[in-house]
């Protein structure tokens, strides 16, 4: 194993955990409460990394296509225990990067062929910023690590601007002046810190 796999896999394996952290913070009264994504509740978010941890066995270990998986994970998926339906999700996902070979592969996604370890920064990377959405919903610590903040900032930076037109991200906004490296990265990302 590579240096920077056995990086990326590090970063996955925390921006997992610091996602399921915030999961398990959830208070019961809580699941219907607003997030800083405009149009999703707290368990909407959740329902949404738990889907997206989903489709990772698939793409990743079976080599599936977006048309294969088809609307497999569309809607509800969390049911009526949402913290253990995260945990498994998550559980897979780390398991279908790590696997040998597993980061080597080329995966299907909806803009076409790319490298798992492409695809597989790209969920660290939503799971990290969604972890601090999670946290601002629900009243939790919301300082993120900074190895995943250096991490997040690296990899979203070349597209951040991109991102607005696709209408799933807010248009990024100017950061405070002195901003930290977290409080640029969530400006990036349409959020004020």
């Amino acid at each position: 194993m590579t240096n920077d796999v056995a990086t990326l896999l590090t970063r996955h394996t925390e921006a997992l955990a610091l996602f399921t952290d915030r999961v398990h913070a959830v208070r019961d009264d809580q699941w219907d409460d607003p997030t800083p994504c405009t149009e999703w509740s707290v368990r909407d978010l959740v329902n949404h990394l738990t889907a997206e941890q989903l489709w990772v066995p698939d793409l990743v270990t079976d080599g599936a296509t977006i048309e294969d998986i088809g609307d497999a994970y569309d809607g509800d998926v969390l049911g009526d225990r949402p913290r253990q339906a995260w945990d498994a999700a998550a559980r897979a996902a780390r398991k279908a990067f790590s696997d040998e070979g597993a980061l080597e592969r080329t995966v299907q996604l909806s803009y076409g062929e790319t490298p798992a370890t492409a695809y597989c920064s790209q969920m660290i990377s939503d799971a990290v910023v969604h972890s601090w959405d999670l946290s601002r919903a629900i009243g939790a610590e919301e300082r993120l690590p900074d190895a995943l903040v250096a991490f997040t900032l690296e990899e979203v930076a070349p597209y951040a601007s991109e991102l607005s037109k696709s209408g799933l991200f807010a248009a990024p906004i100017e950061p405070p002046p002195g901003d930290d490296p977290q409080t640029r990265l969530l400006a990036m990302l349409g959020r004020r810190a």
